[in-house]
Formats: structure tokens, sequence, C-alpha cells
């Protein structure tokens, strides 16, 4: 039975029972993009290069600092790209900066990234 012919034989089953019927409709509309396959873990991020892009909502200076150090420590050779060089993901212009950010994460040889986003 389709959807439409399903709601239709609630109503009609309701009337005929002389309930009320309410009704209601979900809040999301359909989902827009696609579902793309995740991309390829890294093997290593020895010698690799982070890039911290961030909301500056929440913290995110004091997570990285302590991120950097502890990778640094675990993994030799690792760089990492400091999140001021992307903008603010949440701002008044995150459009702009998020669309810009495939071209700059490769322009500047980012291998991985990590997004803080606060709440």
């Amino acid at each position: 039975m389709t959807d439409a012919k399903s709601a239709a034989a609630k109503v009609t089953a309701a009337a005929a029972d002389n309930q009320p019927l309410y009704a209601a409709l979900w809040p999301r509309g359909p989902r827009q993009a696609k579902v793309k396959p995740l991309a390829k873990r890294l093997d290593t991020l020895e010698g690799k290069t982070i890039a911290w892009v961030w909301d500056y909502v929440f913290r995110g200076n004091e997570v990285f600092e302590q991120l950097e150090a502890s990778l640094s420590e675990r993994y030799p050779g690792v760089k990492f790209l400091n999140y001021s060089e992307f903008g603010n993901t949440h701002g008044g212009d995150e459009r702009e900066v998020v669309a810009a950010l495939p071209a700059k994460l490769k322009a500047l040889g980012a291998d991985a990234v990590v997004s803080g986003m606060g709440c």
C-alpha cells in the first residue's frame, strides 16, 4: 500500500470510529546531500600535516594546543596548520570559509583535518 493510500485508510477508519484525527508533519525535508564514501584512513601520522579547523566557539585553541603536544610526542615529524590559516567556520562569512577549505587544504599540503566544533 502506498503512503497516500495508507494515510487515506487511516483517515477513513478514524472517521468510521468517530475518533478525533490529528495531523502531524515531519519537520525535516528530504535529504539533499548524497552519502559519499569516507576517505581512506592514513596508516600513520608520522611526517604528516594536520590542519586544525575551528568554529571559534568553545576553547579550540586550548584543545588543539594539547593535541599538538600529545601527537608530536607520539608521531615524529608531524606538522600542524593553525586554525587561523582557514578562518572561522561558524562566523558571518562561514559559507565562503567552508567553500574555500578544499583548495586551501590542498595548497597547504594537509594530509588530515581535525575540525573543532563547540556547542
